[in-house]
């Protein structure tokens, strides 16, 4: 992989140089993707009128449509980590834009189940089909090494974000004064 000159990039924290791929690239792209992926989830948000929480609500409510499962308003409340007053805010909105629908419940009949619409269904795909096409071609001219080169990699980068700060592990009770929390790689 040819290096930008030091001069065009900050380095991360460290300065560039040679001829193949170093750590501080490696972030210094992965930084450029989650900037790049931040810009495309507010042209979205733009696009279909929702806020950060709408859209994940509906990515969810596609989501789990997709394996076949009901979702309650718990069930989002749980998932964007946000209270049953706001719930029913954001459910609200959604139906009053026509991207969700109450639906009986199928086995509850004191309970209502939150499901998206063909219509939201469609503006999703119509709105980030092409991108996740591209994205897939990419991933697809992957070899197999190259996959698992990039699946453990992403594995221990989520590991390394979610694990948490040395100060944060003391208190909870997870460290002692023999060294930082180690990340665990997920297979």
């Amino acid at each position: 992989m040819a290096q930008k000159p030091a001069e065009d990039s900050s380095g991360y924290w460290y300065p560039t140089g040679g001829q193949h791929a170093t750590s501080v690239d490696v972030l210094n792209l992965l930084r450029e993707y989650r900037e790049a992926e931040a810009k495309m989830r507010a042209r979205t948000r733009s696009s279909m009128r929702m806020n950060e929480n709408d859209l994940l609500a509906l990515r969810f409510l596609l989501q789990q449509q997709r394996h076949g499962k009901v979702v309650v308003q718990k069930d989002l409340g749980e998932r964007l980590n946000i209270s049953s007053a706001s719930v029913t805010g954001l459910v609200d909105r959604l139906v009053k834009s026509g991207h969700v629908e109450r639906r009986p419940h199928p086995t509850d009949r004191r309970a209502s189940i939150i499901a998206p619409t063909v219509e939201s269904d469609r503006e999703v795909r119509e709105t980030l089909g092409v991108m996740h096409q591209r994205m897939i071609a990419v991933v697809d001219s992957l070899s197999t090494e190259e996959l698992d080169g990039v699946a453990k990699f992403l594995s221990g980068m989520v590991g390394s974000v979610e694990a948490p700060a040395p100060h944060d592990a003391e208190k909870a009770g997870g460290v002692t004064d023999a060294g930082p929390v180690m990340a665990v790689h997920r297979s």
